[in-house]
């Protein structure tokens, strides 16, 4: 498995037969450097939404033609991109892209495209590799994350943590310790605005025992 920081809340997670982009934002993104956009969508398979907004959706048209890669995420998000071809599915759901089993998971936060409703918001869990990652979207601290924790057991989580829109380093240091097991965990959705938080260093001294990886944007983690 191979996770790459693209700044903001995008990843490109390489797992099993997949390469999967979460939340795309490349273009107009200021944590990412424009010359690295063809080898951060090289190869994508699927595009993995979490919701709606601007910062989490605004490619994916540019994207699924340029690659060709299905739309994977909530009916009605999905459905404002039937342009291209989807895979739409449901919390409590999981569904195979490539051989990575991937599971919709509750979020709590806001969804739309424009005026257009955009369902709601959501969390992924992706298995495959012999890890299992917990992608929270965009979210606050939320009772779920109790159940979530112990059903799938995910040993590496990508929190966002950047306050103001989300729960800040306190929140995410908070659900990490009391809901979760991580062995890895990587900050996101953090340090792209003034608005929120510029580092994840309180993140990184509230987890002693958790190894908090703070990467440089289109730096490579392989596990």
């Amino acid at each position: 498995m191979k996770i790459t920081w693209l700044g903001h809340a995008s990843f490109r997670i390489e797992v099993e037969g997949a390469i999967l982009l979460i939340d795309p934002w490349l273009t107009g993104n200021p944590s990412f450097p424009d010359p690295h956009r063809a080898q951060a969508i090289e190869g994508v398979t699927h595009i993995l939404l979490t919701h709606g907004h601007f910062d989490h959706t605004s490619e994916v048209d540019t994207i699924a033609n340029e690659t060709g890669a299905f739309v994977v995420g909530i009916p009605e998000l999905c459905g404002i991109f039937s342009a291209h071809e989807t895979i739409e599915f449901n919390k409590g759901g999981t569904v195979n892209l490539g051989g990575a089993l991937v599971s919709m998971v509750p979020a709590t936060h806001s969804s739309s495209v424009g005026s257009s409703y955009a369902g709601t918001e959501a969390g992924y869990m992706i298995k495959g590799d012999g890890h299992t990652v917990y992608v929270s979207g965009d979210t606050d601290i939320m009772a779920d994350m109790d159940w979530m924790g112990d059903f799938y057991q995910p040993d590496i989580g990508i929190l966002c943590c950047g306050g103001h829109y989300t729960m800040g380093m306190e929140g995410a240091a908070y659900a990490a310790k009391r809901y979760f097991n991580f062995k890895t965990l990587i900050p996101a959705h953090y340090k792209t605005f003034p608005l929120l938080a510029q580092s994840a260093q309180p993140l990184v001294d509230a987890l002693p025992d958790v190894n908090v990886l703070t990467p440089q944007v289109m730096e490579t983690i392989e596990f």
